[in-house]
């Protein structure tokens, strides 16, 4: 079992409470617009981190981080982009591929609204972990967790962090 701390649009901040909810996770992944490379370091400092890059990241993250990434997770095929859109509303550059070779699990960011959604034409659960930066229009700032349990995608939560 891996327990997975889901993260995007941290728009170079970073909430020291994501270090206590985030603590007991294995591996932490970013769905993209770190803001900066400062806060991809800390991440990184504190677990494993998986990340994409997002539209308003510079050429520091995207040296470092692709704009797509697509992995098995235990037996979980993950496909992570920044811009992914969700069911029936995927993004123009993942539409097609999405479509042909569906992932277990899609993860994007950009939005700022949270969304677990099942795409039961695809068998693929599509998560957006919402916004856990200051910037942009949200109200709540977020994170997910969950575990990947062999096939098995478990113990979702959402978590709200405290102002804006």
């Amino acid at each position: 079992m891996v327990k997975i701390g889901l993260i995007s649009d941290t728009h170079s901040y970073l909430d020291t409470a994501v270090f206590k909810y985030f603590d007991k996770c294995d591996e932490i992944w970013h769905a993209g617009d770190f803001g900066n490379l400062a806060v991809a370091d800390d991440l990184l400092a504190f677990k494993p981190l998986r990340g994409v890059y997002g539209n308003i990241d510079g050429a520091d993250i995207r040296t470092i981080y692709p704009e797509n990434l697509r992995f098995n997770c235990e037996e979980v095929d993950v496909w992570m982009t920044h811009i992914g859109g969700y069911p029936n509303k995927y993004a123009p550059k993942v539409k097609t591929e999405i479509y042909l070779n569906p992932p277990k699990l899609f993860i994007c960011g950009h939005s700022h609204i949270v969304k677990v959604i099942y795409d039961k034409k695809i068998n693929c659960l599509h998560i957006n972990p919402g916004a856990a930066g200051k910037y942009g229009w949200h109200t709540k700032r977020t994170l997910i967790r969950f575990s990947i349990n062999a096939d098995r995608i478990e113990n979702l939560e959402l978590i709200e962090l405290n102002g804006r």
